[in-house]
């Protein structure tokens, strides 16, 4: 095996490890030269390297965001991650391989228990490099970008179940993003057609039946439009100094000191995949019945970063400070109500700056607050892009006049066309945060069905703008790019592994 060249910017540490990965796939080095170790998470490791041939670029030529450097990432999958998992990400990427704003199964060799895959490398900033410099047609941008990739991804049936700002590759010069990650996705399960056969005379399930079901969540038959049978109490999350005390419908013990021994009654269980902050109330309920509608509030969150400001937004260690977190924002009572949506009571007691109706002016005061903490202690630098958020919402919530700019006195411009010229500036950008935080809002419907889709949000009124220039809504590959690609031999629910 010929000897790499030494890269004196690569500690030695991630040059040895490039070593190994070359020992432990000999056919790599014909095709890649591994550069750089990019990125590590629990399930596997990327590195950065060159397409030697050249073969990756020809065949995924719209993917990439230059054609000067034809670079790739490599992701080895760990050996313990299961082989299911492992197949199902890779088939999952080989199913989305026809939109830009997705990254592509490129190519995936398997040595013995060694899985390999390449996908195109993207030059992108980190999130936290950017968000609180984004100006607001920046934040436009970023999501039109976020919600076309969410838009393909969930009209192929598919659930993503970890957006976040590192899932989601962002170049703010070239205004390109990609979604990538797809360790945790999964096909989202059509519910209605499970309880089919199972309904009584009535349009109903039987009880005995809801409790064999450990996935079952009312809100399936609510889609179906059936009732759920009369007398039958939910279980009951209920939060007393910020602990679950009462949970399954065993009022009056403690479940802090352990559940009951002989307890028999069915246990909730539900996917609770994806990363702490950003999962949807549904999740954290426990709803079997999760659809593309969990990855809409992430997008919420993001949103609510970027407006705000402030990164990570959410910060709760578990399921019941992130429940607590949400009620400081939007209350106890909408909480309640998403509960009973998904059979499960609600209570808060005894917490503190915890109310019925959520924090004062809602998201926007929410956002406002924050804002103008920074702006009295002086984090922002004179020039920051936030103050025009932070003047807008001032406006909006303490003059009420949402879209009329404040102008500075005639005597204060030099001429009646700066004047025309800052006014209609101001107007624009006052609009764009109107519709901006109409859009936030309905990322973060509680009720997953009245939560908007990724395709009705890209129809807003704050993309009109990109519509009208004419900015592409598909994201598709060309006739010319799918036929370069090489797909002989592989069936259209299989991945092409090659082995080593």
């Amino acid at each position: 095996m010929s000897v790499k060249p030494v890269r004196n910017n690569v500690p030695e540490e991630i040059q040895e490890e490039m070593s190994r990965l070359y020992e432990e796939v000999p056919t790599l080095e014909d095709d890649y030269e591994l550069l750089d170790k990019i990125g590590e998470g629990t399930f596997s490791s990327v590195y950065k390297a060159k397409d030697l041939k050249g073969k990756i670029y020809q065949k995924y030529a719209s993917h990439f965001w230059s054609s000067e450097a034809k670079y790739v990432a490599l992701k080895k999958i760990y050996v313990t991650s299961s082989p299911q998992r492992i197949y199902n990400e890779l088939n999952l990427l080989y199913i989305l391989a026809g939109c830009i704003r997705v990254a592509p199964l490129c190519d995936a060799t398997r040595v013995r228990d060694q899985v390999i895959a390449v996908l195109p490398y993207y030059q992108h900033e980190e999130f936290r490099n950017f968000y609180r410099d984004l100006p607001i047609k920046g934040i436009k941008k970023y999501m039109w970008e976020l919600l076309q990739a969410l838009n393909f991804v969930h009209s192929k049936g598919i659930i993503h179940r970890d957006v976040k700002p590192t899932n989601f590759l962002y170049n703010p010069e070239l205004g390109r993003g990609v979604l990538v990650d797809f360790g945790l996705a999964e096909m989202q399960v059509n519910y209605l057609d499970e309880i089919n056969g199972q309904l009584n005379d009535d349009n109903t399930i039987s009880v005995k039946e809801r409790r064999h079901q450990e996935q079952f969540c009312p809100c399936i038959m609510r889609e179906a439009g059936l009732s759920a049978p009369h007398g039958v109490s939910g279980p009951m999350i209920t939060i007393q100094n910020g602990k679950v005390v009462h949970l399954n419908g065993l009022n009056n013990i403690d479940l802090t000191k352990g559940y009951p021994k002989y307890e028999t009654r069915r246990v909730k269980r539900a996917n609770r995949a994806g990363t702490r902050g950003f999962r949807a109330p549904e999740v954290l309920m426990k709803c079997g019945a999760q659809t593309t509608k969990i990855d809409i509030w992430s997008v919420g969150v993001i949103l609510l970063s970027l407006l705000s400001r402030r990164f990570p937004m959410f910060q709760s260690l578990d399921d019941t400070d992130s429940l607590l977190e949400l009620c400081s924002i939007f209350g106890w009572k909408k909480l309640k109500k998403c509960a009973n949506i998904h059979g499960l009571g609600f209570e808060v007691s005894n917490i503190q700056n915890i109310k019925e109706e959520g924090y004062p002016g809602g998201l926007k005061g929410f956002v406002y607050d924050l804002l103008n903490k920074e702006c009295e202690e002086g984090t922002f630098p004179e020039y920051s892009i936030s103050f025009e958020t932070h003047c807008y919402l001032s406006q909006e919530l303490h003059d009420k006049v949402s879209i009329e700019p404040k102008l500075p006195n005639g005597e204060d411009m030099k001429s009646r066309a700066d004047a025309y010229q800052l006014k209609k500036y101001q107007e624009e950008i006052w609009s764009d945060h109107f519709w901006c935080f109409q859009l936030l809002q309905q990322c973060f419907e509680m009720d997953p069905q009245k939560r908007s889709s990724a395709d009705e949000l890209i129809h807003s009124a704050f993309f009109y703008e990109l519509t009208d220039a004419g900015e592409t809504t598909e994201g598709e590959m060309t006739d010319d790019d799918l036929n370069n690609t090489d797909y002989s031999g592989v069936e259209d629910n299989d991945v092409l592994l090659i082995s080593g």
